[in-house]
């Protein structure tokens, strides 16, 4: 057997077992007899690195250095959940999901791991690239540090596509979790808090032979590809663990909802017998083509739904209300607690919502207080102990001035917040308004982070987001922990900037209410800036989905002279503030005013399909109503959609029929 064979067959027998031991946990051979083949392997590649393989068994130990976690878009988009805390909401969803399929609806029922979401992609059987979440439409390339984890497979079996992604979740066991920190206490440093934290800090620790020492393992359900030749989730499930990922046995196939209440009344007793944290069940749609029919909403797919384990809940003593002050010049009152473990963290601060919150629960300071941990990330406070109240305590008064600017705060009929108007003179406004117009989601200004911001702002060097396009290295490089690199990373991210599309730079400006969505529903509509900076409140609320309030905080923003101003020196600056003529050529007045509902298999994707019809000024909708113009129709269309489109009287087209629409 020559090298090259050699070296192969010993990736393959490697391969092979520690998928018996780290995946099915069936080990054929011993731990040492293990180590011996990976030596053997070791040696045979050190002395031919011609056949070099980046996902051979040897590199599971890490080694290689990651400085800067590369930003990749995700091919497919990662959506949040949406929670559930009752039968109620369930039934609720339910009702919502019959309304818009046809057929009988079956679910997958599967344990919601408390880790660090990723996705990972395969090609050609060979593991490729793993990122993180992030923010839904981009994450962090943490490939090098995923290698190291022993239950990602790297070389798949069986009849897998040429490319997919799965999407699971990062973890770190209980058993795992308590010797690593028995070995940090040992070692005379802190203990950490929780595994969760734990298994998504590990995914960016820059040395990747340290992320192989942590016991992290990886739990995958979510398959995602073209032409994969899967039906179902359950066969979806199915099919990853034959191809080799480590997908937990505990999901189930469940006719209707009384058995998925079984499986969640079941797991809510015994998911403390489970090696890792699990904080509730992920209840999904089986039929993938019933999934597509339902789609997602701006955040999150209307065919899953995350039912949250009741919120575990402790008692501490309230010392402090402080008052904080956002980007929009809402005030968000916190209650500053006396530190108390909750859900595996340290909790020392919950939020009180607003004023109306504090009266509705008679929160005072020197209150025992019940604090609870459910699907919100932050802490909240659910109610006070009277019994423990000092009798001599007073009711608490809701600040009428702005704690950073003094400004007196303002209270809109109809809204639950105070605010401080003192939009362009109060700190954190002006601090928060330039760190939302660099976020992710909108400028993405690589090498500036929000600190940065409050830096440059605290120094005077800028005033408001404008400013980031007139300052120059020289200025930056005094500035703490900022080297020659860092400054010229800055001012790139900053030019770069320029390129982003104007329903992003849109959403950037921070007008009140204007979200990504809106953002982009209002860029379609106007084209360009100016025509927005002229619209009218009645103009804008012509525009389908824009109500008066949204309508009232646009033409507000833009009576503002300072605004206009701001505005007027992006414009000279260069940043994308009109639809591209690129852009323009695609898009149409064709189906202004007229409302599709798409139904059915097509040859092009119904994402495709929707945004032509987006494209052409028309608009998309879930369900079938006397407002619809056209159901467009594709294979496997459910039968009560059509027979309720022939009721109404709603022309049926084909996807044929529909191209020459917008020809």
């Amino acid at each position: 057997m020559n090298p090259k064979e050699k070296i192969n067959r010993l990736r393959e027998e490697l391969h092979h077992h520690n998928y018996l031991y780290y995946v099915l946990d069936k080990p054929e051979i011993s731990d040492y007899e293990f180590d011996q083949k990976l030596k053997e392997l070791q040696k045979l590649e050190e002395q031919h690195p011609e056949f070099y393989d980046e996902n051979s068994p040897t590199l599971r130990v890490g080694g290689a250095v990651t400085k800067n976690f590369a930003t990749v878009v995700h091919e497919h988009r990662m959506y949040s959940l949406d929670n559930s805390y009752s039968k109620e909401d369930l039934e609720n969803w339910e009702k919502r999901i019959r309304k818009m399929v046809d057929g009988k609806v079956n679910y997958t029922c599967e344990l919601k791991y408390d880790g660090a979401s990723i996705s990972l992609t395969y090609e050609n059987g060979k593991f490729k690239q793993a990122v993180t979440r992030g923010d839904g439409i981009q994450g962090d390339d943490v490939t090098n540090n995923v290698r190291t984890i022993r239950s990602v497979p790297l070389q798949l079996q069986g009849d897998y596509p040429e490319k997919f992604e799965i999407g699971g979740e990062i973890v770190l066991p209980y058993e795992g979790f308590a010797h690593l920190n028995a070995a940090r206490v040992e070692a005379g440093e802190e203990p950490y808090a929780n595994p969760r934290n734990t298994a998504s800090g590990s995914l960016k620790l820059q040395d990747s032979a340290e992320v192989a020492k942590r016991p992290l393992d990886c739990l995958l359900y979510g398959l995602k590809g073209n032409k994969l030749g899967i039906k179902t989730q359950f066969e979806s499930l199915e099919k990853a663990r034959k191809w080799g990922f480590k997908v937990p046995d505990e999901a189930i196939l469940a006719k209707d909802l009384d058995e998925v209440l079984k499986y969640i009344n079941y797991w809510d007793v015994h998911r403390h017998d489970l090696p890792y944290e699990t904080d509730g069940v992920v209840v999904k749609v089986n039929d993938l083509h019933q999934q597509e029919e339902l789609g997602h909403t701006s955040k999150s797919p209307r065919w899953a739904m995350a039912y949250k384990f009741q919120a575990e809940q402790v008692a501490t003593r309230l010392n402090k209300i402080s008052y904080q002050v956002g980007r929009t010049g809402a005030i968000t009152p916190v209650a500053n607690l006396e530190p108390v473990q909750l859900g595996g963290t340290v909790v020392k601060r919950a939020s009180l919502h607003n004023a109306d919150q504090i009266e509705k629960l008679d929160i005072r300071e020197g209150d025992e207080v019940y604090v609870e941990k459910g699907g919100e990330i932050i802490p909240k406070i659910v109610g006070v102990n009277f019994k423990k109240r000092d009798p001599q305590s007073n009711p608490t008064k809701y600040i009428i001035n702005c704690p950073e600017c003094g400004t007196e705060l303002v209270r809109n009929e109809g809204e639950a917040q105070h605010y401080c108007p003192n939009a362009n003179g109060c700190p954190p406004q002006i601090i928060g308004r330039i760190q939302h117009f660099i976020s992710r989601k909108a400028m993405d200004i690589e090498g500036l982070g929000g600190e940065t911001v409050a830096l440059l702002v605290n120094e005077g060097l800028i005033g408001n987001y404008a400013d980031l396009y007139e300052l120059k290295k020289e200025q930056i490089l005094p500035l703490e922990r900022m080297a020659e690199k860092s400054a010229d990373n800055l001012i790139k991210g900053i030019e770069k900037s320029k390129e982003i599309p104007f329903e992003r730079v849109l959403f950037a400006l921070g007008i009140r209410y204007v979200g990504e969505t809106v953002g982009k529903k209002l860029a379609a509509h106007f084209k360009n800036i100016d025509a927005l900076r002229k619209a009218t409140q009645t103009e804008l609320e012509n525009i389908d989905e824009i109500g008066s309030r949204i309508a009232e905080s646009v033409v507000e923003f833009f009576s503002s002279e300072e605004n206009n101003e701001t505005v007027e020196r992006l414009k000279e600056y260069g940043l994308q503030l009109a639809i591209s003529a690129e852009k323009l050529a695609n898009q149409t007045n064709k189906l202004e005013g007229q409302s599709f509902v798409v139904s059915g298999v097509f040859s092009m994707s119904r994402n495709d399909l929707k945004k032509m019809i987006e494209d052409n000024g028309g608009k998309v909708s879930g369900s079938i109503s006397s407002k619809t113009a056209y159901v467009v129709a594709g294979e496997n269309m459910g039968p009560s959609k059509h027979a309720k489109a022939e009721s109404l009287g709603i022309p049926i087209i084909s996807e044929e029929d529909f191209l020459k629409m917008v020809e």
